[in-house]
């Protein structure tokens, strides 16, 4: 353009229905406009004015004679050049007007002036496309913006119409697609983790018992956990455990200098119980408050069942990811516990410095059985959701150190040096120290979707193991599980021995055909045992550990084995007993352990241990336990629940009650989808 000519910003003009350019003298607007999702982008365009808008040149001053042939050749030749420019001006006001309104001006304007990658691409037929067809191809351009333009507005009315609920998960599906995209490239997410499609098994949630007593009682145990999760909302928020009498929060050295134990412990409770509200709590607690960044020791073990294995369960439940992302990181974390000459981790771990160590009182330093064997489940998880096969290598690891060992009458004691890879002292139990250590082989199987058979057969075979040399009968006919001292037989069980009767039951119908009755009378005569063992306390709540020498049957002797710290294990026994049975002695029994909490363990600010079970008037050991929403309350909810809320076809529970999902081996079917 000549120095004369001024740009001009364009005009948008956007109708309702259509995108439209607008011409209003004595200007010239132009607007590109490309339509995109439910907002349109418009891009403007330098245009030059014309007419009046636009001067030509510095004219003299003109006077006009009357007479034409008077004026002088001078004054002629001013009046000829003035036409002259008039002409020129004419001239380039044509030009300009053929630009804008001759057939092709759209194709020359869209390559010279506008840039609008939209327009370039769908002006575009071809490496032989003519000229001939380029009209045609400016009305499919305008058809198409309109068209797209159309579909913005249609789109941007239904998102107006839907409910707040519908249009945050139409994001998240967005999200998740734009996710799967970037990973099918080969990406991963901002988190370095890849995309997993999440499926939510079944059974998340469950429906109302027909039967109005069943449905009763389930409903007063929501009501129980509901009252633990306020009191520790109220007094402890953010601390590991309440103290409910004192109304305080409570720490424990377990955890280190993390925090918020009772709400990852709680979390799929409060999910599975339905208490939305209070779930989204704890997820907003989780996403902002959880740190595992701290210059402490843990215990790897108590970390990994209730922190691992709670967020792990909230994710299934959920699908959120932030707890799949605590989960790895945190499992992250404690890899470093492994650094051993046998690969067997360290009971105590400092997460900063990734300094390992065992408990100082077992057997010179050793490795428990029960801690190092209860990492399978979570382990493999974290695996599946990490995309890193690490976590799964060093559990497994686990087992090849534990298979190249001698055992002393095919069992498993409870001490291993995990730098000599060496037994430490020869103490077999069921119970504590032990315990967990059988109850994830079995579950691993499961776990697999009956396809790990090295977790199978080692659990089989220390079953039969403990059965031969534990399993003893009292003068009473009760059968209990003794404990082994280097050959010598302790005739006591502990409370925590108690989960053994679900474990079998929950085993039986993988054995051999000729053993799967035998296993479920067994599990049953245990879980009879341990019932007795409350009968016989005036609270009717089962005491720490109890005997079978003496003439005393299932009661404890001792002074320090009389405390009962709301543990879950006899209830988990209750319930899977009712799940293979239906007998429904078991909702019975469950049901008296409900009112002795009620009458001997809730106070104002919350539920608390006892410190003598065999006391009329017990006192109170001032704290709630965190597993006691994980797994106590829990496992009554599902007694009290249809066999289809968390089917044992599709979940399995981790030591403390967190439901983790079957890995099903058939990949093309999809029984874990959401119906």
């Amino acid at each position: 353009p000549s120095p004369g000519l001024q740009p001009l910003t364009a005009q948008r003009v956007i109708s309702s229905s259509r995108l439209s350019v607008s011409h209003a003298p004595p200007s010239l607007s132009v607007a590109s406009c490309v339509s995109r999702r439910s907002r349109s982008v418009c891009r403007e365009s330098p245009v030059w004015a014309k007419g009046g808008k636009m001067p030509v040149a510095t004219l003299l001053p003109f006077t006009a004679t009357p007479n034409r042939k008077s004026a002088s050749p001078t004054s002629f030749r001013l009046t000829e050049k003035f036409i002259l420019l008039l002409v020129f001006s004419a001239f380039i006001t044509l030009c300009f007007g053929a630009i804008f309104f001759l057939p092709d001006s759209s194709k020359l304007l869209s390559g010279v002036f506008f840039h609008s990658s939209a327009v370039e691409t769908n002006t575009r037929t071809g490496p032989d496309s003519s000229d001939s067809g380029s009209a045609g191809n400016d009305e499919r351009v305008l058809a198409k913006i309109r068209k797209d333009h159309e579909k913005a507005l249609i789109e941007a009315k239904d998102t107006l119409q839907k409910r707040p609920e519908e249009i945050k998960q139409d994001i998240i599906n967005e999200k998740e697609k734009v996710a799967k995209e970037s990973v099918g490239q080969g990406g991963k997410d901002g988190n370095n983790l890849p995309f997993v499609e999440y499926h939510r098994p079944p059974g998340a949630t469950g429906h109302e018992p027909l039967d109005s007593e069943t449905r009763d009682r389930r409903a007063k145990v929501k009501e129980m956990m509901k009252h633990a999760w306020d009191s520790y909302r109220r007094y402890a928020w953010g601390s590991n455990e309440l103290r409910p009498v004192s109304k305080q929060g409570h720490s424990s050295n377990l955890f280190g200098d993390i925090k918020g134990a009772t709400i990852v412990d709680a979390l799929d409770t409060l999910y599975i119980m339905e208490m939305f509200e209070d779930f989204d709590a704890a997820t907003d607690w989780v996403e902002k408050n959880l740190d595992f960044s701290v210059n402490a020791e843990v215990s790897v073990f108590e970390v990994n069942i209730r922190f691992v294995g709670g967020l792990l369960s909230a994710y299934y439940l959920s699908g959120k990811e932030v707890f799949r992302r605590k989960a790895v990181e945190l499992g992250e974390k404690l890899l470093p516990a492994f650094k051993t000459p046998t690969g067997i981790p360290w009971g105590l771990l400092n997460l900063k410095s990734g300094i390992g160590r065992n408990w100082p009182w077992a057997s010179g330093g050793s490795s428990i059985l029960a801690e190092y064997g209860t990492l399978h489940l979570e382990f493999m998880h974290l695996s599946k959701l990490s995309g890193n096969p690490e976590f799964a290598q060093k559990v497994m690891n686990i087992r090849k150190v534990l298979n190249r060992l001698d055992k002393p009458q095919g069992l498993y004691p409870n001490y291993l040096n995990p730098n000599s890879g060496q037994w430490g002292q020869h103490h077999v139990t069921v119970g504590g120290l032990g315990d967990s250590f059988y109850e994830y082989l079995l579950k691993a199987w499961l776990m697999s979707d009956r396809t790990d058979e090295e977790g199978k057969k080692m659990y089989y075979d220390a079953l039969q193991a403990i059965e031969t040399n534990l399993i003893r009968k009292s003068s009473g006919g009760f059968t209990y599980i003794a404990e082994w001292k280097g050959g010598l037989l302790e005739h006591k069980m502990g409370h925590l021995t108690c989960f053994a009767g679900g474990m079998i039951a929950l085993g039986a119908d993988g054995a051999p055909s000729d053993k799967t009755g035998h296993q479920m009378e067994l599990a049953a005569e245990i879980a009879r045992t341990c019932h007795e063992s409350y009968a016989r306390t005036a609270t009717k709540l089962g005491p720490e550990g109890f005997r079978f020498d003496g003439g005393v049957e299932a009661i404890a002797t001792r002074q320090n084995e009389k405390y009962f710290i709301l543990r879950p294990e006899v209830i988990e026994t209750y319930m899977y007993m009712w799940r293979f049975t239906h007998d429904p002695k078991y909702r019975e029994w469950g049901w008296e352990a409900v009112q002795a909490l009620e009458q001997y363990c809730k106070v104002e600010g919350g539920y608390s241990g006892v410190r003598d079970v065999y006391a009329s008037s017990p006192s109170h050991d001032d704290v709630q336990q965190s597993f006691y929403l994980a797994e106590t309350l829990k496992y009554l909810y599902l007694l009290f629940s249809d066999d289809d809320h968390l089917p044992l076809d599709h979940w399995v529970f981790n030591t403390e009650a967190h439901p983790l999902p079957v890995i099903k081996k058939d990949k093309t079917d999809r029984p874990n989808e959401v119906e």
